[in-house]
């Protein structure tokens, strides 16, 4: 039960850290984390969460400055061109970065309902925290032992010039809060609306019949749509099973977010051609017919509206905030 890995990395980092060559030393790792949180709410706020954590420790100030900006940058990419939401990213405050840290850099998103959210953020520790691991190393070795009858192991290391440095450190994290920010940043009264580059289902097939005689026909077709997109790096997903209603399954997978619907019926099978629904443009608005089948006419087309679909997002979002 941890906020976060500060202590746990900083032991292991005296263990591996000795000199200027051992620096930089960079660990990432993917962990669940427990806090004391008094008022939870599903995703931005729980009692625990996974994130993914990055530790890093450097020879000199300027590395590790070079690291935080660095990092808070991948993070404002990642949110713009991943998750299509917009960000400010900035340095927090005195009163507000993180305990112990030198300076914190945040980048902060502006949910659907006008509040923002901390989306990620990026700690320069200076030497905090290794001068206060050294510290209490010391006194706990101190108490216990004497200083000649065991090696202590430090968080410094040797420099160039053969003296003893303590190493500057950063940390940075995202969380399973960020999938909350997806969320709150797209979703509507339907359900989910996912980003294409995000999406585990880009594009779902929906296969419709009525006759026992077109089932066979309207399968097929849809079996070879989805062997085409997938050729093509498309994540696809065919809706075959039986006991729903097309009208059913369209809902059902409006709600889970996908942002392209292929139906197929009996008729689109005969003239080669498909209906392709955008799950951000509702209704008969968002909906084209006579999509042909042909790979690369289909493929094109669905590269294309998915482009336009993550595009749509990110401007939706920066201009209704």
């Amino acid at each position: 039960v941890r906020p976060t890995s500060e202590t746990i990395v900083n032991h292991l980092f005296t263990q591996w850290i000795h000199s200027y060559r051992d620096l930089p030393l960079m660990i990432n790792q993917w962990a669940n984390v427990t806090r004391w949180e008094m008022r939870t709410k599903p995703f931005v706020r729980t009692l625990e969460f996974l994130w993914q954590e990055g530790h890093t420790a450097h020879a000199t100030s300027e590395e590790a400055e070079k690291e935080a900006l660095q990092m808070i940058d991948i993070y404002t990419k990642f949110a713009y061109e991943q998750a299509a939401i917009p960000v400010i990213t900035g340095r927090k405050s005195r009163v507000e970065k993180f305990v112990g840290a030198s300076k914190t850099y945040t980048i902060e998103a502006m949910m659907g309902d006008r509040k923002a959210l901390q989306a990620g953020t990026c700690h320069n520790l200076g030497q905090n925290f290794s001068r206060a691991f050294a510290s209490c190393l010391f006194t706990l070795v101190m108490f216990t032992f004497s200083l000649s009858s065991i090696s202590t192991s430090f968080l410094n290391f040797t420099d160039e010039n053969g003296q003893r440095q303590h190493v500057w450190q950063t940390s940075w994290a995202v969380s399973t809060r960020f999938v909350g920010g997806i969320i709150m940043t797209h979703g509507d009264d339907a359900g989910l609306m996912l980003p294409p580059k995000m999406a585990p289902v880009q594009v779902v097939t929906v296969p419709i019949w009525k006759k026992a005689d077109e089932k066979a026909g309207v399968l097929n077709a849809a079996s070879s749509v989805k062997d085409v997109l997938h050729v093509a790096g498309i994540k696809g997903k065919i809706d075959d099973s039986d006991q729903r209603t097309p009208g059913w399954k369209f809902n059902f997978w409006e709600m889970k977010g996908v942002p392209l619907r292929i139906e197929i019926g009996p008729r689109d099978v005969s003239s080669g051609s498909v209906v392709i629904s955008r799950r951000d443009v509702p209704g008969k608005q968002g909906k084209v017919f006579g999509i042909s089948m042909d790979a690369s006419v289909l493929v094109a087309y669905v590269k294309d509206k998915l482009d336009e679909i993550q595009s749509s997002l990110l401007a939706k979002a920066s201009i209704s905030r």
